[in-house]
């Protein structure tokens, strides 16, 4: 058999993407031996990294289907290996790039990945559902999306996106984020507990440690953005962001009574400290569209928690920056919403024409839309004595 046929058996098997490292299995070394008879039989052996790979049949689904396509090619008869331990220490020294201490890739000068960190002052204002719909937004405008759920002890990102039960692979001493049906990434600490029912109770250095592995240790690729769901308040994360990822822009979420906006506040003054910047305030849960109203053509809205929280957060910001802080949206309170991420079905993408998910969308749409560059920043510089 000629060599242009396995000239183009190899070039398909370069189409197939490690669905977990989201490259080319091809060049990942994952792809240990390939021929073909005079048949048109295709006989391929793909190295899996471990044993137990959860992405196994998507693999071995999406290189069968790529050979099958290949004109020439008769049948396909594709075994499914494991890489010896050499093997996965070579493909993590490739992925590290060659670097024997990891650093977090974010923060470095180099980096054009987006970071946005999701605050708030207080629980309960529904920041989880607010970065996971934003994260889904983003990505339906084509954007690589990865997502930290950085909220240690109140872990529900994965279960919002439908992937609770899910493991994240190892390679080595690498990890790879959990891949879900909308493209986007996740890792969260409840993925790297033994159970899911186990309780979180961790202090200062080992949160510290904790937000670091999921930055540093977890092979994220080319993202163009990255969403970290913040604990509530402004304690050990709050700080440790600060000090990692100080290029992180910092998106305040709040409700509108009164007792939030304050709390909300307090959570924007935290990133003023650490450097960083308050990219805007998204007020959540702003009223509840009246459905009796409704059904008779009227809008109504029912503002059970008042008015004016987040356009309150967004002036005081403002001010105390001396710099625009706006308020780029308020989300209506839709059962909706509750019901998509209880469901692991985020309302952008189970009810994309509702109320709720157009004002997540265009709040999406203004952050993928925002250049980079100082205006805004706190520099953290002293100005030096005359000489």
């Amino acid at each position: 058999m000629s060599n242009t046929l396995l000239d183009r058996v190899n070039a398909a098997l370069a189409t197939v993407n490690d669905p977990e490292i989201k490259r080319p299995i091809t060049e990942l070394g994952m792809v240990e031996s390939v021929s073909v008879d005079d048949t048109g039989l295709v006989r391929a052996k793909v190295l899996l990294t471990v044993a137990g790979c959860p992405l196994k049949d998507t693999i071995n689904t999406d290189a069968t289907a790529a050979l099958e396509k290949v004109d020439g090619v008769t049948g396909v008869e594709l075994e499914l290996g494991v890489m010896s331990a050499e093997q996965r220490q070579q493909m993590r020294d490739q992925l590290a790039g060659g670097q024997a201490q990891r650093e977090i890739p974010f923060a470095q000068p180099g980096s054009l990945t987006k970071v946005f960190a999701i605050a708030s002052g207080k629980g309960g204002v529904g920041k989880s559902s607010v970065t996971v719909n934003l994260a889904l937004a983003l990505a339906a405008q084509g954007l690589k999306v990865g997502v930290v759920d950085a909220d240690i002890y109140g872990h529900s990102v994965p279960a919002m996106l439908g992937v609770a039960d899910a493991r994240p692979t190892q390679v080595e001493d690498l990890i790879m984020p959990v891949p879900t049906a909308s493209g986007v990434s996740v890792i969260s600490i409840g993925m790297l507990k033994p159970r899911r029912d186990q309780v979180v109770a961790w202090r200062g250095p080992m949160l510290d440690r904790a937000l670091v592995q999921m930055l540093s240790d977890v092979y994220w690729g080319d993202l163009d953005a990255l969403l970290l769901d913040l604990p509530p308040g402004t304690g050990d994360i709050a700080i440790s962001l600060g000090q990692h990822l100080p290029n992180a822009e910092i998106l305040v979420v709040t409700t509108p009574q009164e007792a939030a906006a304050e709390v909300a506040e307090r959570a924007g003054t935290m990133a003023e400290m650490m450097h960083q910047r308050v990219v805007g305030v998204v007020e959540n849960m702003s009223w509840l569209p009246c459905p009796h109203c409704a059904e008779q053509g009227v809008e109504h809205r029912l503002e059970i928690f008042g008015t004016g929280g987040g356009q309150r957060v967004a002036d005081t910001l403002s001010h105390r920056f001396g710099t625009q802080v706006p308020l780029l949206g308020q989300i209506p309170l839709e059962p909706a919403l509750r019901e998509g991420g209880d469901a692991g079905t985020p309302i952008v993408t189970a009810d994309p024409d509702s109320r709720a998910a157009g004002v997540l969308v265009e709040i999406a749409r203004s952050l993928s839309g925002r250049g980079r560059g100082l205006a805004g920043m706190q520099l953290g510089l002293t100005p030096a004595s005359r000489l």
